[in-house]
């Protein structure tokens, strides 16, 4: 009788090893996975001797995480690393990992890991999901020097929407600080405030800020004539009763839409018009200065 062709396996995939990230030689050591089972399609190689669950979804907070406990223990998250930690989006998951060593430390020449050999004071160090990170101050302070000056504010804004770290406090550390960058950070920390509930808007109120346009007040609360609560918007020019809202993806959400239509009827009612703003809006900044522009010379002329 013919046989057929030989069944595969599914590769090995011990329950205590589902979701993690592991150290290799530790788990062939214990017994959980041979070498040969390591190299299956149920886990992928992060770094050397380091591997993830392939069914993990791996950020770079979950990189740092690896390169933190595993890779090199002890080393501190740094940068944009301890941003991601502190639960800032500001690393993409192929960025390298940014760690701190002391200058001694010859290890963690590794690909996908950007080494920083220095001594950091030790109140600017302590520990968040159970690996040494940089506090929220030294992490904004850090940013501040080494972005692109809007970057630099972007992540300022989203460390101080956090609440783990105050503005005052940021300004009075980059006002302190010397040495490279020290300008940068200071830049920065001026333009920051903290308001923006996302990245775009930031991005937005710094296009705004940097035109010929009157400056907006952010976030401001928007009352009906007899004072009661109808909205509060990203932007607005009170006066002119106009309003710019970044719209982000999630508003076209079927759960959002019901919501979205009934605060805008609700800002109609109350007399002001409401200028939308995407993604795309953003990449062409002089044609959407333009409309804004259009709109308010429009509301006022009303």
């Amino acid at each position: 009788m013919r046989q057929g062709p030989p069944v595969a396996r599914p590769p090995s995939s011990p329950l205590p090893l589902r979701g993690r990230v592991f150290c290799g030689s530790s788990v062939v050591r214990e017994g959980l996975l041979t070498r040969a089972q390591l190299r299956s399609s149920a886990w992928r190689r992060l770094y050397p001797d380091v591997y993830a669950c392939a069914g993990l979804e791996v950020t770079h907070a979950v990189r740092a995480l690896a390169v933190t406990r595993l890779l090199l223990p002890g080393a501190v998250a740094s940068g944009r690393s301890a941003a991601a930690l502190w639960g800032i989006d500001e690393g993409a998951p192929e960025d390298d990992v940014e760690v701190t060593v002391p200058s001694a430390c010859r290890r963690g020449d590794v690909p996908g890991v950007r080494v920083s050999r220095r001594a950091l004071p030790a109140d600017d160090v302590t520990r968040t999901r159970g690996v040494p990170v940089t506090t929220p101050l030294r992490t904004a302070l850090d940013l501040a020097r080494a972005l692109p000056p809007v970057d630099a504010v972007v992540a300022l804004d989203a460390l101080l929407r956090t609440g783990l770290v105050r503005l005052t406090d940021v300004r009075s550390a980059a006002a302190a600080a010397t040495g490279r960058g020290c300008r940068r950070a200071r830049d920065a920390a001026a333009r920051a405030d903290g308001l923006a509930e996302s990245p775009q808007e930031t991005r937005l109120r710094l296009l705004l800020h940097a035109s010929p346009l009157p400056l907006p007040l952010a976030q401001h609360t928007v009352r009906d004539a007899e004072g009661r609560f109808v909205a509060r918007v990203d932007f607005a020019w009170p006066g002119a009763r106009l309003a710019v809202e970044y719209e982000g993806a999630w508003h076209g959400e079927p759960q959002n839409v019901v919501r979205d239509r009934a605060r805008l009827n609700r800002l109609t009612a109350a007399g002001w018009r409401v200028v939308f703003v995407t993604a795309a809006d953003l990449r062409r900044p002089a044609q959407l200065l333009t409309r804004i522009a259009a709109a308010l010379a429009a509301s006022r002329s009303a």
